[in-house]
């Protein structure tokens, strides 16, 4: 018996190996058409896309590791980091800015000021709900619920102020307020990147035990894990993977959700030594392809976001409505 499980886990690993190998694979041809199209002279070009390649990559591997790690803590594959109010603090953060600094002065923002402040505001405060809730003994649930009504309050709070707001004034907004690859600033994407994998490197400690907390908290418990701290560490993570995201590039609200589902199907198993990098480079094969085409074969390069943000809403529809018919 033993014998057996031994074979099947060994192929259940080649097979494993062999998908994720198939989709970096992918993800490496999608990069490497994404530099040389439509470039007479690479050379020339590579100065100018690689800043906005790196962007693809770090927001697709932000985005993928931090969906699956979120979902395994909630235990629910529906919900994804966008619910504790994230990308609304940033749409709120950002319209503070406009009004208090003026057209001028927000233009004028340095990147890196503004990266920083963002990325602060945004880690401090998801940092301090956790520290109210979980330190309050209260389950990730609460946190949840709590994160969707924050939301809630900061987009109709931001959505108030914006109606005051002089047409010129908001079109400068809305340029901040959309996800956009075309133009990246090579110094926070660096910044970006080493946070990335900072965290990234972190993470995979938990790789194993997010095997455990996926089985429940009092399974997990059982099974000698401290479920309420590694929920905890789990969640900041998730934080400042979701905030380096948003603060580099802005808000992307069901890219996670899209590619989470992508990598469940494509992975075969529910290992997080699968499904987390899985996730992560189906993100990114998603955004390079999706970037691809539509800067150089649609010229539409600035709608990406829209498109995976319709995407992901249907996933999400079709979430719901599957898990309704099997309950």
């Amino acid at each position: 018996m033993a014998d057996v499980l031994s074979g099947r886990r060994r192929r259940e690993n080649r097979q494993a190996a062999l998908r994720l190998t198939a989709v970096l694979g992918l993800v490496l041809l999608a990069g490497a058409t994404f530099l040389v199209i439509d470039a007479f002279d690479p050379l020339l070009v590579l100065p100018y896309r690689l800043p906005s390649l790196g962007a693809l990559v770090c927001v697709g591997w932000a985005s993928g590791v931090s969906t699956v790690m979120f979902q395994t803590v909630t235990g629910n594959r529906i919900l994804t980091p966008s619910v504790l109010g994230l990308d609304a603090l940033y749409a709120l953060l950002q319209t503070v800015l406009l009004v208090v600094l003026g057209a001028a002065g927000f233009s004028a923002l340095p990147d890196l000021v503004a990266f920083g402040l963002t990325l602060l505001v945004m880690i401090g405060v998801s940092v301090a709900l956790m520290g109210a809730v979980l330190g309050a003994r209260r389950s990730v649930t609460t946190l949840v619920l709590l994160g969707i009504v924050l939301g809630t309050f900061l987009r109709s709070g931001t959505t108030f102020i914006q109606r005051l707001l002089a047409p010129n004034d908001f079109l400068i907004l809305q340029d901040r307020l959309f996800a956009s690859f075309g133009s990246v600033n090579p110094d926070l994407l660096v910044l970006s990147l080493v946070l990335t994998a900072v965290v990234s490197l972190l993470a995979i400690r938990d790789l194993r035990v997010l095997d455990v907390v996926a089985l429940g908290p009092d399974i997990a418990t059982a099974l000698g894990v401290d479920h309420r701290r590694v929920c905890r560490r789990l969640i900041v993570m998730v934080a400042v993977l979701v905030s380096v995201s948003t603060a580099l590039v802005g808000p992307i609200m069901f890219l996670g959700l899209l590619v989470a589902h992508l990598a469940y199907r494509a992975s075969g198993t529910n290992r997080h030594v699968i499904t987390v990098p899985m996730s992560a480079l189906m993100a990114m094969l998603v955004l390079v392809v999706g970037q691809t085409v539509l800067a150089h074969v649609l010229d539409a390069d600035n709608v990406l976001s829209v498109i995976i943000e319709f995407l992901g809403g249907l996933t999400l529809i079709v979430l719901i409505i599957s898990s309704r018919r099997r309950s």
